[in-house]
């Protein structure tokens, strides 16, 4: 039976150092990080992320501010509200809640974000800076995943690892991520499902690592005896949550698995107010 990574055991530990340092740099300083999220209209999901944010903050001694605009606000008029906090010197890191409305531009919105406030890391220079292996700063989910296979010390190097899922915000940082420490990794997405070849490449990975958001789209009986497995992935099967993994059957051949729900998704919102923080570090120097 597989070892449980427990990414609330992980975050709460991160979260303390988190708040011993903001707590010393506030006494050194006399200034406060301060993190802004800008949202647009109302969104059921996004709203519940808005209200972790603001708990976990204020956890840690980081202010906490919620700019909502209208649902109807123009491409040009939020990047407007986003230029006003770019200038904001009291401001060290921005977020940009999703869903936005489909007329706005995602990547319009993230890139006019100022490279030292993206508290995401999705701003085009640090994912620039991840590929060259030199940014501190990189999507929160994608850390998470980091951070749960370093605190269970799970080694890296010369690994198979493979990768479903290539999103802007998981499998494509987290191939660079992996990369840099010299694991074999390979992503897989819709076009390896299509040629029939994804139960080929989960099934010698050593690592693998799922976010797609289907239920259960990796078969238990897939999974290489002893491979660590992270589910990113959840979703509502009637009125339980599961994974991307048929959780059940892949317990019984992984070494190490992550339980859906209080795996990576509890380190998602712990990265973000760490890149809170090395922002904030980073506007003293």
């Amino acid at each position: 039976m597989a070892t449980l990574l427990e990414g609330r055991k992980i975050a709460s530990e991160i979260k303390e150092r988190i708040k011993n340092e903001v707590s010393g740099l506030k006494q050194k300083t006399g200034k406060t990080p301060v993190l802004v999220a800008l949202s647009v209209g109302q969104n059921a999901a996004s709203g519940v992320y808005i209200k972790s944010q603001g708990r976990v903050a204020e956890e840690l001694g980081i202010a906490y501010r919620l700019v909502s605009l209208k649902e109807g606000i123009s491409e040009k008029d939020l990047i407007a509200e986003i230029r006003k906090l770019n200038s904001d010197l009291l401001v060290h890191g921005i977020i940009i809640q999703t869903p936005l409305p489909k007329e706005i531009n995602l990547h319009e919105a993230v890139a006019a974000v100022s490279a030292g406030k993206d508290a995401e890391g999705m701003h085009p220079e640090n994912l620039g800076k991840l590929l060259l292996g030199c940014s501190k700063i990189a999507p929160c989910t994608a850390l998470g995943c980091m951070e749960l296979l370093r605190a269970y010390q799970i080694k890296l190097y010369g690994k198979e690892v493979v990768i479903v899922g290539h999103s802007e915000i998981v499998g494509k940082p987290l191939s660079l991520m992996l990369v840099k420490e010299f694991a074999t990794t390979t992503v897989c997405h819709i076009a390896t499902s299509e040629a029939h070849k994804l139960q080929d490449h989960v099934s010698r990975a050593e690592i693998l690592i799922v976010a797609v958001g289907k239920a259960n789209l990796i078969k238990g009986d897939w999974i290489k005896e002893g491979a660590v497995v992270i589910d990113v992935g959840i979703n509502r099967v009637g009125d339980k949550l599961v994974g991307d993994v048929e959780f059940e059957a892949a317990e019984k051949r992984a070494a190490f698995i992550t339980p859906v729900p209080g795996g990576v998704g509890p380190l998602t919102v712990t990265m973000l107010m760490q890149n809170t923080l090395e922002l904030f570090k980073q506007s003293l120097k």
